[in-house]
């Protein structure tokens, strides 16, 4: 993995939610890397960054919809200069970067060893070695192995601690005024006046004031987080248990309706709401019965051919064929631009990965049919 990759994995886990019951906000799309572009360049630099602002954008106005606070009355200035001083005590500067030193420094240190090949799994994939087999040797020996595929890895380690951890620290330092003032105006639509004063009162005493700079870091104690994830198996198992049942009651309601199974008024009353040409609408129904038509002919004649040869045979045929034809595709259009997808019309487009995906799915289907076919036949053959 490259330095790189491991410090954004490790600032990742940094700037993760910070309490287990904060209210997740949806993840901005990773605007990936263009092929084409060269990513070294400022261009592609600020590009790259204006996609991702307006993803962030996007999803900062949909958490504003979830949680709209237009509606809400004026707080009271008196009432809110009171629930200010109490956050100023509950949340005091540097205490964010404090709660990250209790739930992320270990686990930043695990996760960058493992990574850095020392865990089973990493040296497995290193010399092709089982885990298994791996996971019988004690922990200097696997130490040993990291340390020939890199002599420098403690160093690596340290030297992402140390490059990410001021930028931690500045993105925790911004994170904390704003969070203060929502803390405040939250507070302070809770909380009376009376209310606030007498948490005020408290947190001026010693005993209030050691709560106040430990409450937020206990959040994260390592007994805190230890309990929480032995908590977490059985509420998986509980799921696991309830899933046929689950999976039955989600079944109760009909399907999620198509454009391709609207009919004519159907879409004259769509057209209609959402004030487009009815005609654009036909359009594209008819281009998604014409897409599921040729599909379902494409898996019935991949399907139709396995019964002409043995099963085994006509599988790995079939699979062949398919990726030969990719094949010659490719090398045909390696100096056509018309080969490329890019050129085509959306249309063209989605007729070919609907039939693409179709054949994909019949040599799977095949694949299937085989080894059940298979084992069949061992439960009548004799032992």
């Amino acid at each position: 993995m490259s330095k790189f990759k491991a410090m954004l994995l490790a600032g990742t886990f940094a700037l993760a939610p910070l309490t287990a019951a904060a209210q997740e906000a949806p993840v901005a799309e990773v605007v990936a890397a263009d092929e084409q572009g060269d990513a070294s360049s400022e261009a592609y630099a600020a590009d790259a960054k204006a996609k991702m602002q307006k993803e962030m954008d996007q999803a900062i106005a949909l958490v504003e919809k979830m949680f709209d606070t237009s509606s809400l009355p004026p707080i009271d200035p008196a009432r809110l200069t009171l629930a200010q001083q109490t956050m100023g005590a509950l949340i005091p500067v540097g205490s964010l970067e404090k709660m990250i030193d209790n739930m992320y420094g270990k686990m930043l240190k695990t996760v960058l060893g493992e990574l850095g090949g020392q865990s089973d799994l990493m040296l497995s994939i290193k010399t092709g070695v089982e885990s298994e087999q791996i996971a019988k040797l004690d922990e200097p020996t696997r130490a040993k192995i990291a340390d020939i595929f890199d002599p420098h890895r403690k160093e690596r380690e340290d030297q992402i601690m140390r490059v990410l951890r001021p930028l931690i620290s500045e993105a925790l330092a911004d994170m904390e005024r704003p969070m203060r003032d929502g803390m405040a105006k939250a507070y302070a639509r809770k909380f009376s006046t009376p209310q606030l004063a007498d948490l005020n009162t408290f947190l001026a005493t010693p005993t209030g004031n050691i709560y106040a700079s430990e409450w937020m870091a206990l959040q994260a104690d390592p007994e805190v987080m230890v309990a929480v994830m032995k908590a977490l198996p059985p509420l998986i198992t509980k799921f696991m248990d309830r899933g046929p049942q689950i999976e039955k009651d989600m079944k109760e309601l009909p399907k999620e309706k198509q454009l391709a199974d609207f009919s004519d008024k159907e879409l004259a009353s769509l057209a209609k709401l959402m004030k487009v040409d009815v005609q654009v609408l036909k359009d594209q129904r008819d281009m998604w019965k014409t897409e599921a038509m040729e599909a379902t002919e494409a898996a019935d004649a991949v399907a139709a051919s396995a019964d002409d040869y043995a099963v085994d045979a006509n599988t790995d045929y079939a699979a062949e064929a398919i990726a030969a034809a990719k094949a010659a595709e490719d090398a045909a259009g390696a100096d056509d631009p018309a080969y490329d997808r890019s050129n085509w019309s959306d249309a063209d487009l989605k007729r070919v990965e609907a039939l693409d995906e179709a054949a994909d799915s019949a040599v799977a289907a095949a694949s299937d049919a085989k080894f059940e076919a298979i084992e069949n036949a061992r439960r009548k053959l004799p032992d």
